[in-house]
Parts: C-alpha cells; structure tokens; sequence
C-alpha cells in the first residue's frame, strides 16, 4: 500500500517539469561552475505569511505544553529560527490520549453516521484548497521542498486524498458470510479506537492526510506526532480540520521529539492502534514499545533502497531524465528514492555522460524562486550525513563526476551529486 502510494505521487510529479525552464546546456567538464544556481541562496525570498499555530492541540484547543518548553523549528535555506513550537512530552501525550479517549468513547464522531463525517472531510478540502498558498508556504519554510512543488502539485494532491477517504466514510460495508447450516453469519467494521500517528518531515502535508483521512473516515479518533523538523504544517491543517467542524478532541497534534512524545505515544496502554513512517531504525523502536505496552497493531512505512535498472535496448535520453528524477525529487528525501542506477554496458558511458550533463542543469537555490528544481536539505544532520556518503565514496574508490560539495556559504545546499565505478559490497 505504501509503495502504491509513493509511487502515485511519483507519477503525478513527473509533470513537475513541465512547470520548470529548461535552462542552458552546461559544459560537461565543467563542475562547480556549471550548476544553474539561484543568487537566492545567499539572498533568500522573505515569506509573506506569518506563524500563529506553534502551540499543541489537544481537546480542540492550541495550548501550552505541560513543561511550557518549546523547540525552534529552523529554515533550511539559512539556519535561521522560524519559529519556536510547544515541546510535548509524556504529559503531553497523555493528556492528547485522554482527551481522544473520551472522545471516541463519549464523543459525536464515531457515532455520527458515516454520511455526516464525509461532510467534515468535504469541507477540509475545501478549506485546503482555499489556503493553498499559506500551507504550500509554510510547507516550504519548514521543509525546503520548492514551493511551485508544494503550491501546483502535493497541496491539490492532499485535497483529492482528503476527498477519496471523505468518499470512502459511507461505503465501508460488512460482508454476509454463506454458512453450513440455518445460521447468518455477518461481518461488521467498526472503528478501531484510538489511532495513534508519528508522521516524517520529508513529505509532511501528504503524510498527515495519508494517515489522518482513513482514520478520521472510519470513525476513530486520532492523537498525531509531528516531525520535530516541520511541525508547522500539519498544527495549521489541524485547525482547519477544526474550522470544518472537526468535535473537540477527535484529533489531537503534539509536537515533540521522538525519544519522549513519540515514545510515549507508541508506549501507551490506551492507544488502539499506531502508524509510524520513518526510519527503520525507528521502526525497530516503534514496533519494540508497542509490543511492550498492550500489544497494539502497528503500521510500519520505513526507508528502502532502490534500484534504477536501464537496459541496453532503453531510450537512453528518457532513461537518464527518469533516474535523475527519481534520485534528486525532493532533495532524494523520499523512501522510494531511485538511489542506486544498474545501466547496461552497452549504452552505460552515454548514460554516465548525459547523467553529468543533466546533473549539472540542475536548477539549486532558494525553493521560493520561480524554476528552481532543488532547494535545501532538511537540517544540518542530513546535510552532514549526506555530505559523509560522499567521503565515504570516494574513499571506498567510487568514481565523483559530478558534484560532492555544498553550494553557497549558508544553509543546507548540496550540489547535484554523481559517482559512477560503485563497488557493491
């Protein structure tokens, strides 16, 4: 099912280009020099919008975190403090937890029929496309993504998903089961409970509606773990939901760390259910406190590792635009990332040759100018985590044709980076 899903958003972004300048043909033995950057990286677009939802929401309400801590939420193009959001922790959790409890147990929404949630959902959508420009915005300023990528694809994406689940609330049907015998034997689906949620920073809009439609759609209520990275989007999807006449308590967003918010949540005896998309590592970690607590079922969408192959008998040209884009889409933070390309020998030094060229096309700069394909890595554990690969490769005897730096003096730019002679080990 994930992999459906990514892949579809793949599908949809390879349109992505079509909004894009070609830009000129850089020299191939060029390699600092010929990358089509933006002056914006050392001169970023100042955002138009302001943050007024950095508080944790429990109960229907924006509040303060028990401690009354709080954690900066950084831009990526700079380093800069955007915004300093509410550091939820166990207490947190637990009062999140609570407020969903009481409400599935004693609340409207898993009572109300199912034609009545579809209602609040259709609205959401509604009030997605409406605010299109301050969500893409904020999506951008947390994460780093280009914004002509959060504006003209993943937001009107996030409304069709919100609309497929909102679709699907009234259609969920049991089963009359043929018995031996003069028995009826029947199926009925019911909401599960309490659904808890740790959603990623590198698709942070698409993972709330991905994981917060279903659930809202059957009926259950919802306590979410947003990225410590970008929490920013989803408390503002959050109050929409509300404005769309979400019941207090049915979602519930806390904003915090892994090791105190995200661990207690999956610890928790009076969670129903838990889905996590991250890291396997995490994973690992998630999977081992659920099954600690009361044993909930857990949902894992975790990291890959995937093949590109190119065959002899490939469109080499078509070949070499397919694997640049399912390698760079999204500064390559996404789990189905086409890191790793098998070309035939046949056509493989035209490929490598054509890769460099595109390679060194690539458009980097601020992810609010117009026609940039790539803006900056999420944080500075990324950056330099990227940046070790690259050493790593060339120590290991890998080939660097292009790239291997960072660009500009300041935020977390990488340069378009190939090696070609991998050693598999």
């Amino acid at each position: 099912m994930a992999a459906r899903r990514i892949s579809s958003l793949l599908s949809c972004s390879l349109s992505y280009s079509s909004l894009l300048p070609k830009g000129r043909f850089c020299g191939v033995g060029r390699v600092v020099s010929g990358y089509s950057t933006s002056a914006g990286i050392e001169n970023p677009i100042n955002p138009s919008i302001k943050v007024h939802c950095t508080q944790l929401l429990i109960n229907g309400n924006f509040v303060d975190s028990a401690s009354g801590k709080t954690f900066p939420t950084y831009d990526p193009r700079t380093g800069d403090v955007i915004a300093h959001v509410a550091e939820g922790d166990a207490e947190d959790i637990d009062r999140a937890v609570c407020a969903a409890r009481k409400a599935f147990d004693e609340g409207p929404w898993p009572k109300m029929t199912a034609y009545e949630r579809s209602k609040v959902l259709f609205r959401f959508a509604d009030l997605l496309d409406k605010h299109i420009e301050e969500l893409a915005t904020l999506e951008t300023w947390d994460n780093g993504k280009p914004y002509e990528q959060s504006a003209k694809i993943e937001l009107p994406m996030i409304s069709r998903i919100i609309r497929y689940y909102a679709g699907w609330a009234d259609k969920i049907h049991g089963l009359t089961i043929p018995a031996d015998g003069p028995h009826l034997v029947q199926t009925i689906h019911e909401p599960i409970g309490v659904a808890g949620q740790i959603i990623p920073w590198n698709f942070p809009l698409l993972m709330f509606a991905w994981k917060v439609g279903p659930a809202l759609a059957c009926g259950c209520t919802i306590v979410l773990k947003s990225a410590e990275q970008t929490p920013l989007s989803a408390l503002y999807a959050a109050k929409l939901l509300h404005e769309a006449g979400l019941p207090p308590g049915v979602l519930n967003v806390v904003s915090g760390f892994g090791p105190t918010a995200g661990a207690a949540l999956a610890s928790h005896m009076d969670v129903d259910k838990l889905a996590f998309t991250g890291s396997s590592e995490t994973g690992k970690i998630v999977l081992e406190l659920a099954s600690k607590s009361n044993l909930k079922p857990v949902i894992l969408e975790l990291g890959g590792k995937s093949p590109f192959i190119v065959c002899k008998d490939a469109d080499v040209d078509k070949a070499v635009e397919l694997a640049h884009f399912a390698l760079f889409f999204n500064q390559g933070q996404c789990c189905s990332a086409g890191s790793r390309t098998y070309v035939h020998e046949d056509v493989h030094d035209e490929f490598i040759e054509k890769a460099k060229a595109r390679a060194l096309k690539r458009s980097v700069g601020d992810p609010f100018k117009a026609g940039v394909e790539q803006g900056p890595q999420i944080d500075s554990e990324q950056f330099e985590k990227i940046l070790r690969y690259i050493r790593s490769g060339i120590e290991s005897g890998a080939i660097l044709i292009t790239g291997g730096d960072r660009l500009g003096s300041k935020g977390f730019y990488i340069q378009p980076t190939v090696f070609t002679n991998v050693k598999i080990c």
